[in-house]
């Protein structure tokens, strides 16, 4: 594809170089600026229809306000590409995502112009807030804060407790609603409802805001008078239009919906906005995809297309005939077939539909699985009261996500031991999402609460026996993680079989030095065991899949500790609390003297970059595993444990 070059785009280096446009002109950067994410995403994937929603929101925030002494919070981070090239890093964004680029989502680490850590949604208005108050308390009148929130965060929990905090708690800052009807897949619940019905007329608005100016100046405007007079307009108005407004019933000015693609005239409502006393929230109507036809055809699908033919709007999509399907696929068509025979399986999921294939289900029993929203722990506390009363929830929720839910699943879940099957995806190393995204810490977190059974399937045959033996009468609450991407087995689809709960296997026979896994992990160990073996001149090494974290398999952990001296456990979690630890720790408080080397991820977090990559930075590839135990081998007596 020919070279693109840019009149405009290609002299803007900093905010500060866009406010010497004049107005006219920002119609033709926003046009620049999408022929540019379009032309880097197309060989360098990411979150491409987000970012193309919001270009005339970024062009005009930055516009208007003084960033980075004004604080733009985006909330998730999935729109922020066009801020990441109109703010000093146009000419590295062809490292976006990769190992030792740009990051994928906004951080403060990489950029004063991030003001805040993004990647998880709902925090932005809690944290506007707080950089609201702080600027006050700290004497730095003349700065403004803006929290940026689209329509899917705005269904979380703490963007509504971030809301009932800014309605009562002095401040100056304004909410931009970024209303696109869409999160990944396309919202839902009542909030949603509610913002398609919302309509303030422009007329009215700015009458009443010369009206609240006048009276300002005039001295009859305090903030005792401006809340009681908010609190009888808003009155009047619903009982005129027999239509409450979620945002004013909390005493948070509204303004809009306005039409998000409208740089020119966002510019002017942000002006009049900006210097603005008290809450204020402006609501814009966007398309995701905006300016791509196929992206604004189908958002969800190019939320993260993977690359693509610009010109052609064509995905470039691999032929994968011959290889393994993706876990997540396998979870979906599983969760179906089992569906079909219990008819107390029901499926949940926070607004991951698509990413977690349960749209699967949803298919073909659309009232037999929810979407929630972006509302992990709702998710978990829903399945949990369905599960009191006599349903199988399958509740599916991304490692990383599942934080949110954590006192859900203890409170709600595991402390009356209700049978929930709690998927956990995209667990261990994600790749390109970074930090914000890997799920690390699940094993960790999960391991002290009682009454959970948390296991790691090895292969696809593997989780779909788990899933199977889950849904069985008296499992309790469960937990099953596994990874993003593609398993092992091309031919998935076993005759699925109970597993027996708390039992692992002995993969491989050895005499010297034990290798302990959990989940697909167990590939890097066999192809680091082949290697060591190969090195090592008479070394053997025994393989063992552990299988279930919780509770671990006793009768192979005596063996283990009976049989080698020299122990080594591997997993694509932290390594500081993780299932190597469960094995330290059983085996100091059973008497055995083994030495154990854990290797998992480091005390640090991991940034982006491919799956292969980031496990040989955490010492988990094949390579760092045979290393491992050639270390142990040149240096160990080989021999027995007890």
């Amino acid at each position: 594809m020919k070279e693109r070059t840019f009149n405009l785009l290609d002299n803007i280096n900093t905010p500060a170089d866009l406010r010497k446009l004049k107005v006219e002109q920002l119609p033709q950067l926003c046009k620049e600026l999408r022929e540019d994410i379009l032309k880097e995403l197309s060989v360098n994937p990411g979150h491409l229809a987000s970012s193309m929603g919001a270009v005339e929101l970024t062009v005009a925030l930055h516009y208007v306000y003084s960033t980075p002494d004004d604080r733009l919070v985006w909330d998730v981070g999935h729109q922020a590409y066009g801020h990441k090239i109109l703010t000093g890093r146009k000419d590295r964004f062809n490292t976006n995502r990769k190992l030792h680029g740009i990051m994928p989502f906004p951080s403060p680490l990489e950029s004063e112009y991030d003001s805040f850590t993004c990647g998880h949604a709902s925090n932005s208005i809690s944290v506007a807030l707080g950089m609201d108050v702080a600027a006050k308390k700290t004497g730095n009148l003349q700065r403004h804060v803006v929290a940026i929130i689209g329509d899917g965060a705005m269904s979380g929990g703490l963007a509504f407790e971030g809301l009932n905090n800014v309605s009562t708690t002095p401040n100056d800052m304004l909410i931009v609603l970024n209303d696109n009807n869409m999160s990944i897949d396309r919202s839902v619940g009542g909030l949603k409802q509610a913002l398609l019905k919302l309509n303030t007329n422009e007329t009215y608005n700015r009458m009443r805001f010369k009206a609240s100016r006048w009276l300002n100046a005039k001295g009859y405007l305090n903030d005792d008078r401006r809340k009681g007079i908010i609190r009888l307009n808003n009155a009047l108005k619903s009982a005129i239009s027999h239509q409450q407004n979620i945002f004013e019933g909390l005493n948070i000015r509204y303004f809009g919906p306005f039409d998000g693609h409208n740089v020119v005239e966002m510019v002017r409502i942000l002006r009049q906005l900006r210097n603005m006393k008290g809450p204020k929230l402006l609501h814009l109507h966007t398309i995701k995809g905006h300016g791509y036809a196929p992206a604004e055809k189908d958002p969800t699908v190019w939320h993260a297309p993977g690359k693509f033919d610009i010109d052609a709007e064509e995905r470039i999509i691999s032929d994968e005939t011959g290889v393994p399907p993706k876990f997540q696929d396998v979870f979906g068509k599983t969760l179906l077939e089992l569906a079909k025979a219990n008819p107390r399986i029901v499926g949940v999921t926070p607004a991951m539909p698509t990413g977690c294939s349960m749209n699967i289900m949803m298919k073909a029993m659309p009232d037999r699985a929810f979407d929630v929203g972006i509302a992990e722990g709702h998710a978990v506390t829903f399945s949990a009261g369905m599960a009191k009363d006599g349903l199988q929830p399958f509740c599916n929720i991304y490692s990383s996500f599942a934080q949110r839910a954590y006192d859900n699943i203890i409170h709600d879940m595991a402390i009356l031991d209700l049978p929930v099957v709690l998927c956990l995806d995209r667990a261990g190393l994600v790749g390109e999402d970074g930090a914000t995204h890997h799920g690390a810490f699940d094993i960790a977190a999960l391991r002290p609460v009682p009454n959970l059974t948390i296991a790691a399937p090895m292969n696809e045959h593997e989780l779909r026996n788990l899933m199977y033996t889950a849904q069985l009468e008296g499992k309790g609450s469960f937990v099953i993680r596994y990874p993003r991407g593609h398993g092992a087995i091309v031919d998935w689809r076993n005759k699925m079989e109970e597993v027996e709960i708390g039992t692992g296997r002995r993969l491989k026979e050895g005499r010297d030095i034990a290798v302990l896994t959990v989940g697909p992990i167990a590939y890097n160990a066999a192809k680091a065991i082949a290697t060591a073996e190969k090195e090592h001149a008479g070394l053997s090494v025994a393989h063992y899949d552990m299988r279930f974290i919780k509770p671990m398999d006793e009768r192979l952990l005596e063996e283990i500790g009976q049989t080698f001296k020299h122990v080594v456990t591997v997993e694509d979690g932290v390594r500081n609390g993780g299932f190597g630890s469960a094995v330290l720790e059983w085996m100091a408080d059973h008497g055995y003297t083994t030495r154990i080397t854990r290797l998992g991820l480091p005390d640090k977090f991991i940034e982006q970059g491919t799956v292969s990559q980031l496990q040989r930075i955490a010492g988990i590839d094949a390579d760092s595993i045979a290393a491992a135990i050639g270390n142990i081998a040149d240096g160990a007596t080989h021999g027995r444990g007890n």
